[in-house]
């Protein structure tokens, strides 16, 4: 069957009933964290929330004000997860998120007028396509694309989107002949009912389930953003269409503004502006690593030069990488003496390194890491890694000391 949302992608609100409502479970993902959720699948005898499918995200709205978390196609039915138990017969009111509607609506007949367009003027096939939270990419069956073939097809695009041709709507049965003209990569195994058919006059004929737009104009514009190599051999070209291209003008002049404020060079200059301050960046970096270095040795010779020095050597310093702590486990000596070096902020992440006499090293190598929250591995008298939190470096330290005075003291 086909949904109200289908019949009329411009419907905002709808009154339907319920046919069924059973408890169900959605994983949703939170963070990046997939979490379990306990609701309700509803079914309705009609709908204008679309379903997931044709590389289209479902849309989001509300049943009686109750948030819709998913829509889903089973077979000829939409499937609505909520929360809230919903009663059989039920008379509800269905309100869409229309915001992100129409600009779904927007991105796929972009696709649609990208992909005819990309095929009529160079024959380039559309294997696959995405619609991205921010972008959506077209996958073209081809290598490579030459240069200018984007320029033009862009312009091409927007010169139909400016010619105001219109986008009808056709259900066709499964038999009629006209199915057989009609561009298509193939239906759903478990699809039921009539064929539905999107129509841009003059350009383009193709099966599909989604929703779109009824005229080009509604698209706005069109900015293809890039290609890039795709898999297998494809090449994805990148899209943005309607409000998001104005979207993607607003936060592009916000970051030029922002960065003509920090560079103090005006737009044209500003790739050559970055350009130096990474230069010299790595030129600062490369004389402090050195400095570093030469810091390591003047600590390790300053230690190793006191006339009262007990077997003990601790140290943390906010600067440095493993590198520097080693130049000064190297330069001290690890036969006799244990040593503790941390960099890092002070109660932050960092690097750790426990040198000294092996047995010292293997015994509390693994309590240190511990109490620096971290990951590492020892070996010949060394136990390196990364501390989580240095938090607790002054424990570890008089861990460590009072070892030493054990040791030194003979009582270990």
């Amino acid at each position: 069957m086909a949904f109200q949302c289908q019949r009329d992608s411009y419907m905002k609100e709808f009154v339907t009933s319920v046919v069924s409502c059973s408890a169900a479970e959605l994983k949703l993902e939170t963070n990046g964290k997939k979490e379990k959720v306990k609701g309700f699948n509803v079914i309705l005898k009609d709908t204008i929330l679309f379903p997931e499918g044709g590389g289209q995200p479902d849309d989001h709205g509300t049943i009686e004000n109750v948030p819709v978390l998913r829509v889903t196609r089973q077979g000829p039915e939409a499937v609505h997860f909520v929360r809230s138990p919903l009663e059989e017969r039920q008379e509800v009111q269905l309100k869409v998120d229309w915001e992100r509607r129409f600009d779904h609506m927007q991105q796929h007949s972009g696709q649609h007028l990208i992909t005819a367009l990309a095929d009529a003027m160079f024959g380039y096939k559309t294997t696959s396509w995405e619609l991205g939270r921010q972008r959506s990419s077209i996958e073209l069956d081809t290598v490579t694309v030459k240069a200018g073939e984007m320029e033009a097809l862009e312009a091409a695009v927007n010169e139909n989107i400016r010619a105001h041709v219109p986008i009808n709507v056709q259900l066709l049965s499964l038999d009629d002949p006209a199915v057989e003209k009609v561009r298509s990569r193939g239906l759903p195994d478990d699809h039921a009912g009539p064929i539905r058919i999107i129509d841009i006059e003059g350009i383009d004929v193709n099966m599909c389930c989604g929703t779109h737009v009824s005229n080009l104009s509604h698209l706005q514009v069109i900015k293809i953003l890039g290609t890039e190599k795709g898999k297998k051999n494809k090449t994805n070209l990148i899209f943005i269409a309607g409000n998001r291209v104005l979207k993607y003008a607003e936060k592009s002049y916000s970051t030029e503004k922002s960065l003509t404020a920090l560079l103090k060079t005006g737009p044209d200059e500003h790739a050559d502006a970055v350009d130096k301050l990474q230069k010299t960046v790595k030129r600062l970096q490369k004389s402090n690593l050195t400095l570093l270095r030469d810091m390591a040795v003047l600590i390790a010779q300053n230690f190793k030069n006191q006339p009262d020095k007990d077997n003990f050597f601790s140290l943390h310093n906010k600067d440095g990488d493993n590198e520097f702590m080693n130049i000064i486990a190297n330069e001290i000596g690890c036969q006799d003496t244990v040593i503790f070096l941390t960099v890092g902020e002070e109660k932050g992440p960092g690097l750790f390194l426990l040198a000294g006499p092996e047995n010292v090293v293997t015994e509390l190598g693994t309590r240190v890491m511990e109490l620096l929250q971290g990951k590492g591995a020892g070996k010949n008298g060394r136990f390196q890694g990364k501390a989580n939190s240095l938090a607790q470096r002054a424990e570890a330290e008089a861990l460590l000391q009072e070892h030493s005075r054990r040791r030194s003291a003979g009582e270990e």
